[in-house]
């Protein structure tokens, strides 16, 4: 073999053991990479809903958020509702909810009849709260931050993308609201996370109407107008709709509904504007 030719063969030889070393080296994950990948929709359009009884008073508050969304225009949205009473986070087991086949396979369509979802990813989102007191409690703080992170990572890891649902303070106990609202924007942060402003709404109304009460006679679950409010703050949250104007009241007076509609919008573009839109 001339030299020339045998130089050629070297050079050869050299560039494939590069690219055979190159290949191994991306099979390789990187070094302190995520474990598990973030997914990023292009809108929720199918949302499961996780929590307790604030979740489903007043014929559940997915249901409101729904009609919201019809009244808006809005077509092809699904949401389910997986609620425990009394729960924390700590309580649910989000992979069991998030199985294949599992919550969310079939819905109920016209006259009750049955629609089998396209299999796979089933939800583009999971909305999680805790439990009313549970993110400030001094004993269940720390299983807050705990179970809000192994539960945004089993969201991420069955590709859907978290959400907390920012819970309120009890009627009698308005110096709750700061505090829970700091531990809910601690975990956004934490996970990358949307975070849903419903709490500082609540403050606001009662600040500027504090004639229109939103807790029931236990001074801490919704009555309907602090469902409405809520449902109206995920609207301007997670689905980016303003509620104002929407012909969709919930059976309330027209101004309470006007008052908590802008109270929602103006709570959650505020919010955003401080704090971004985590995943979302």
């Amino acid at each position: 073999m001339s030299p020339v030719h045998r130089l050629l063969s070297t050079c050869s030889w050299l560039a494939c053991a590069w690219l055979l070393g190159a290949c191994a080296q991306l099979d390789k994950p990187a070094a302190n990479s995520a474990a598990v990948p973030t997914y990023k929709t292009e809108g929720v359009r199918s949302l499961l809903w996780v929590g307790n009884s604030f979740f489903y008073y007043n014929n559940s508050m997915h249901g409101h958020v729904g009609q919201l969304l019809n009244a808006a225009g809005v077509r092809g949205h699904r949401a389910t509702s997986a609620t425990i009473s009394g729960s924390g986070l700590n309580w649910h087991d989000v992979g069991a909810h998030l199985r294949p086949g599992g919550v969310g396979s079939y819905s109920f369509v016209g006259d009750n009849e049955i629609r089998f979802n396209a299999p796979g990813r089933l939800f583009d989102a999971v909305m999680m709260m805790d439990c009313s007191q549970c993110p400030v409690h001094p004993q269940l703080a720390p299983l807050f931050h705990e179970f809000a992170k192994k539960h945004s990572d089993t969201v991420r890891r069955h590709g859907s993308e978290p959400v907390f649902f920012m819970s309120w303070a009890y009627a009698d106990k308005p110096e709750m609201t700061e505090p829970l609202a700091a531990e809910y924007v601690k975990a956004g942060q934490a996970n990358k996370a949307l975070v849903v402003p419903a709490g500082l709404a609540f403050a606001q109304s009662l600040r500027k109407r504090p004639e229109v009460a939103l807790t029931v006679a236990d001074k801490r679950h919704p009555n309907l107008a602090g469902t409405y409010l809520a449902a109206c703050t995920v609207l301007a949250s997670v689905y980016k709709t303003n509620p104002v104007g929407s012909r969709y009241t919930a059976g309330l007076p027209a101004d309470v509904a006007a008052h908590l509609q802008t109270v929602a919008w103006e709570t959650s573009q505020a919010f955003h504007a401080r704090e971004g839109r985590g995943g979302l």
